[in-house]
Formats: C-alpha cells, sequence, structure tokens
C-alpha cells in the first residue's frame, strides 16, 4: 500500500479502537495473565532474562477464590509409585537462546501416570470429555480407614451425582509432597469400588494420591472400576485447602493415542 495514500475511515476507526483497548490493557496490568509481584517497582524486575526476570507469583487459587487449582506441580521430588527416589530429573532445556538457537526449546520425559493423572486402562483419547467435566462432590472420606463398602454406604451419596472427589487421610498427611512412595496410603477396597460401581451414578472417582485403590487391593479394585469402561478414574488430586461441597469440575487429559494414563489439570469452580 501507498503510504503517501489517506487511511479509508472504516480502518482509521479501527485502528483507534485498537489504541485504546491496548491503553486500557496496559492501565489494568495487575489484573493480566502475569500479574506484577506485590511491593515491586517498575525498576525491580526485567523482562530481559537473566538475574532481573520477571518471575510472577504461583497460584493455588484464582478467579478471586471461585476456582481451585487440583492438580499437582511437576517437581523433582514428585513422589512416583513404588519408588524411594521421586520423580528425579524430568525437565530440561534442549536449546537455549543463549547457546545461539532462534528459541528456548525445553524438552521432558515423565511416566504417564506421573503427578495428578488420569487412569483410563484403555486408549486415553477415546474418554469422554463430558465426563471429565462437570458438576462434582468434594467429599471427605473417615480418617481412619481405606474405603470399604461401607464407607461408601456411610457417605449417602445421591443418586444422579456422577462425579466425585474423595478427599482423604493421604491430603491430611502430605503424602503427595513426599519423595518416598508410601504404600500405606488410603484407598479404594475392592468391596468398595464394587458397591460404587453397583449402587451409584458415579462416573469420575478422583483420589488424592497415586491410586485410586488401596495398595493391597491393587489390581481387583481397578478392574472393579474400569471392567465396564464406564468410570473414569483420576489420581494424584491436590485437595487440601479447598472445602468439601458442590463444585464444577473441568479435566482435561492430553490427547496421547494408544495411552492407558495421562497427566490431567484439574480445577475446581465454585
Amino acid at each position: 500500500m501507498d503510504s503517501s495514500l489517506p487511511l479509508p475511515l472504516p480502518l482509521l476507526a479501527f485502528l483507534a479502537a485498537l489504541s485504546l483497548a491496548i491503553s486500557l490493557s496496559s492501565a489494568g496490568s495487575t489484573t493480566a495473565a502475569y500479574p506484577s509481584i506485590p511491593g515491586a517497582g517498575a525498576d525491580d524486575c526485567s523482562l530481559s532474562g537473566g538475574d532481573g526476570v520477571l518471575i510472577p507469583p504461583r497460584r493455588e487459587v484464582h478467579g478471586n477464590g471461585r476456582i481451585f487449582d487440583i492438580s499437582h506441580k511437576y517437581v523433582p521430588e514428585m513422589p512416583v509409585f513404588e519408588s524411594n527416589d521421586g520423580l528425579g530429573h524430568f525437565l530440561w532445556l534442549q536449546k537455549s537462546m543463549k547457546n545461539g538457537s532462534i528459541a528456548n526449546n525445553s524438552e521432558m520425559k515423565i511416566p504417564t501416570h506421573t503427578g495428578t493423572h488420569v487412569d483410563s486402562g484403555f486408549d486415553v483419547d477415546t474418554l469422554d470429555l463430558e465426563v471429565l467435566n462437570g458438576p462434582a462432590l468434594l467429599v471427605d472420606v473417615p480418617r481412619d480407614t481405606n474405603i470399604t463398602a461401607e464407607v461408601m454406604k456411610s457417605l449417602n451419596i445421591p443418586r444422579g451425582v456422577r462425579r466425585v472427589l474423595f478427599r482423604t487421610l493421604n491430603t491430611d498427611r502430605r503424602l503427595m509432597f513426599q519423595k518416598e512412595f508410601d504404600s500405606s496410603y488410603v484407598g479404594f477396597m475392592v468391596d468398595g469400588a464394587k458397591w460404587l460401581a453397583e449402587n451409584t451414578d458415579i462416573k469420575l472417582v478422583g483420589l488424592d494420591y497415586l491410586s485410586v485403590a488401596a495398595y493391597e487391593h491393587l489390581i481387583p479394585s481397578h478392574e472393579a472400576f474400569l471392567e465396564g469402561r464406564e468410570i473414569i478414574l483420576v489420581e494424584s488430586l491436590k485437595l487440601d485447602d479447598v472445602p468439601a461441597g458442590i463444585y464444577s469440575v473441568h479435566c482435561l487429559p492430553l490427547r496421547l493415542v494408544g495411552a492407558e494414563g495421562s497427566p490431567i489439570r484439574c480445577i475446581l469452580i465454585k
């Protein structure tokens, strides 16, 4: 376009509106996706890299207290099933602009059942996202027992409830914050899993450690849940400091074709 020609009026109006929007966005920077650090002045940090790089604060609760992130952060000290060594070094910077690359490019290697994840028992890319997203009930399980049929009966979960997150002694003991795997975690005994499958409408089961099934009933409890391919299991949820009650849950696994598990990001919305 010839720069000497006048711009059409509609285009001028659009550019004026765009300029105003950018100006308003800059004025409200404290509500941006990357909020400023409280108390930090304009000269206290930089986006240019190096020691002065701006690091926004990490949040567990968003949206003025309405949105709870119930996914665990991936760190080397994260526990791994039947390991005392934790996850270990799993993320590295394969290409770096400091070393001449045109962009930073990290790579990672983790088991699909690491951290907060879905355990489907079959191809995760075939899971019904409608089951993984919708109204959910967060309940507290009695702290002195695994989840048996009697415990399930005592919870009095009404028919029609399709998604339930079970908070157990695992959260109180902060097992997901300990590097060493602990086989004494609370989970479903086989009779509890069968009772849930046969006597409730629950299709999404969430628990707060690496397996929804108690260690001594690992295989039969999983079989009771997964044999009908109607129940989806979400494991290693971060349920500390979240009030029990009714929420909207949103969980999205990666589309790993052929994989029986996947890391998953889960949130609760009041």
